[in-house]
């Protein structure tokens, strides 16, 4: 385990007011990626210094701070350019990486399918490429810990020609994949069967969700970024109704733009939904900013017409006398906030039950009779409703289905009025 001194430069009133918090969630980061932290440095300063960022007596203070802890890397709570790194590491002789950099180690070593390996390169040669005329000891090395993960010096030492080319032949793979996942998502939208996202800041209980509603075993850990690989399973109410359930990759503040562009065809599927569940962590003493920063990230993705459900998980960690406050709150039939625990189940039936009202509203049941010939007549009924049963009788194949009435346009000779339920 590498050991590491973590330093935040605050200067605006907000970066000022928000400072504590975004340190603890990059140790939080740096522990995702195997470092135990054995310092943390703050400066408050008017403006960033352009060749430390920070000022000339503070990288003598990291320095020094670095070497008593004995320190493998400093990692800073902002972006560096070339310069920067290659400065501040010939004056604190360890190791520096950045905020985003260590993000993108943390996706390299939890990038499990092909298309999460091929999307975490990318974004790392997107990162290093324009570096490369000043890289600094977390550039040199293949494999040399923190921030060195993933394409390593085989790939960088040569040429921009070659990481140039690296690049394309990468992203003609995820485009290959894309128009796979594009055609999957173009079948579900010709059907009617309705697809919720669950998307929310990392390690706000998403996949827990997930496990729960799915009826899943998916891994789940308290760990940020725990979830990189999207995956789609059905989730079916007692009576048959069922929809399509997606998870995704954790949000964070700021991002790197490397990893959003890279993830973008991933990160489409909440565009695609027909619902989105915005899971927040309720217990965290950063949830109005954690929801900020996703509700942000998702007006970015051009959502704003997609019905959203909030839901405010993580309720049993919370003090009695505020727990019940939300749950108060919270049960007016006309607010789309959810209050539940997805460790205990609680409030698991409101959500389902607020889930069903936004998919399928305007739906109603139909019991249809098809001569049992009439093959394209059945083959179009599951493009046009959800079929909950079906059986055969003499001749006739029926069925109990779940449509909006504008689909039954061409079943009205076949609807069996009165049918008794089954």
């Amino acid at each position: 385990m590498e050991s590491a001194i973590l330093v935040n430069v605050a200067v605006t009133k907000a970066e000022r007011a928000e400072a504590e918090d975004s340190m603890a969630e990059l140790a939080g980061l740096a522990a995702a990626a195997g470092a135990e932290v054995v310092g943390e440095i703050y400066q408050v300063r008017p403006r960033l210094n352009p060749r430390w960022l920070v000022g000339e007596g503070k990288v003598g203070e990291i320095a020094h701070e670095a070497k008593q802890a004995g320190a493998d890397l400093v990692i800073f709570d902002h972006n560096l350019n070339a310069s920067q790194q290659r400065n501040i590491e010939d004056e604190v002789h360890v190791k520096v990486i950045d905020r985003a950099q260590l993000i993108l180690d943390i996706f390299a070593q939890r990038a499990r399918t092909n298309e999460g390996k091929l999307q975490v390169e990318l974004a790392q040669l997107s990162y290093r490429l324009p570096r490369l005329r000043g890289r600094g000891l977390s550039l040199m090395q293949q494999g040399a810990g923190i921030g060195t993960r993933g394409p390593g010096e085989k790939k960088l030492e040569v040429d921009r020609r070659r990481i140039t080319n690296r690049i394309v032949k990468i992203q003609r793979e995820i485009d290959s994949l894309e128009k796979r996942r594009s055609s999957q998502r173009e079948g579900r939208r010709k059907g009617a069967i309705p697809t919720v996202s669950l998307v929310g800041y990392t390690s706000a209980g998403k996949s827990t969700l997930f496990n729960l509603l799915a009826k899943e075993h998916r891994y789940t850990s308290s760990n940020l970024f725990s979830t990189l690989d999207p995956l789609l399973r059905r989730v079916t109410y007692p009576d048959g109704v069922f929809f399509f359930l997606s998870d995704t990759v954790g949000f964070i503040k700021r991002l790197p733009a490397e990893l959003v562009t890279s993830f973008r065809a991933t990160l489409e599927e909440v565009t695609e939904a027909e619902a989105i569940c915005h899971i927040v962590d309720i217990a965290s003493a950063s949830s109005e900013r954690q929801l900020a920063a996703v509700e942000s990230i998702l007006a970015d993705l051009g959502v704003g017409d997609i019905p959203v459900v909030k839901v405010l998980n993580k309720i049993d960690l919370l003090p009695e006398d505020e727990r019940q406050v939300l749950l108060t709150r919270n049960r007016d039939p006309e607010t789309r906030t959810v209050v539940l625990s997805a460790k205990t189940g609680e409030g698991l039936a409101d959500l389902l039950r607020r889930l069903r009202e936004v998919l399928f509203a305007g739906y109603r049941t139909y019991y249809i009779k098809v001569p049992r010939e009439d093959r394209s007549l059945t083959d179009t009924l599951a493009r046009r409703s959800l079929v909950l049963k079906r059986r055969e009788s003499d001749g006739f194949v029926e069925f109990k289905v779940l449509a909006e009435p504008a689909g039954m346009v061409n079943f009205l000779p076949y609807l069996e009025q009165g049918a008794e339920p089954w």
